[in-house]
């Protein structure tokens, strides 16, 4: 069998249909019936126990979460694609570090900033788990984008080249509600979504933003 993704428009399972569209290898799209930010249906966790988007399908029938590890595991899978850099190097030292520096700081802000219920009992604490997220979303995306070398061949993370780091990090920049001075962030999500292959994904999953 091919990879079976699933998803729902909006959410962070793009960069997983990016990485396989990168990756110019089949697979099979199910985009669940229900909206960003709202809970799946309960039967779901047939699928993923945790409930969770995305959730992809492998070849061989194993089921894989946590998109940062899809990321890496579809990069190995496909060396030739340069979707990272080769295993062993600095740059690939850089593009993990960075890809779970995402996943644990931006990617866990975004989950407490909509959906706050799963990280407070105390319903008067909402607001404030909200608010504290955003804050450390920010403050995350700082590092971040101090990390971008000004000096640098830019546009992306670790250079020249785009790699599957700088499609999550685009995704989830573009999802943080705050302000922010972030000119080399603005620049390496421009180079993503003016990417001939990602630019139609990211259309559909995210308009103009």
């Amino acid at each position: 069998m091919t990879y079976r993704l699933y998803n729902r428009p909006g959410s962070g399972g793009f960069v997983v249909e990016a990485a396989l569209t990168l990756a110019d290898t089949p697979f099979e799209l199910v985009e669940l019936d229900s909206k960003a930010g709202t809970p799946l249906e309960e039967n779901f966790r047939e699928i993923n126990p945790w409930g969770q988007l995305p959730t992809l399908v492998l070849s061989d029938g194993s089921i894989m979460t946590e998109t940062a590890a899809i990321l890496i595991h579809l990069a190995a899978c496909f060396p030739e694609k340069a979707l990272a850099p080769p295993p062993g190097t600095p740059a690939h030292g850089a593009f993990l570090r960075w890809t779970v520096f995402a996943s644990v700081n931006l990617y866990e802000a975004v989950l407490r900033a909509g959906y706050p219920q799963r990280f407070t009992a105390d319903r008067r604490a909402v607001k404030a788990t909200q608010t504290a997220a955003v804050a450390r979303m920010g403050e995350a995306l700082a590092v971040l984008e101090a990390a971008i070398d000004p000096g640098g061949p830019g546009p992306f993370l670790l250079g020249e080249a785009m790699s599957l780091a700088d499609v999550y990090i685009a995704m989830l920049f573009v999802w943080f509600p705050g302000d922010i001075h972030a000119p080399r962030l603005i620049a390496l999500k421009e180079g993503v979504t003016n990417n001939p292959t990602v630019a139609p994904i990211w259309r559909r999953h995210f308009g103009d933003r």
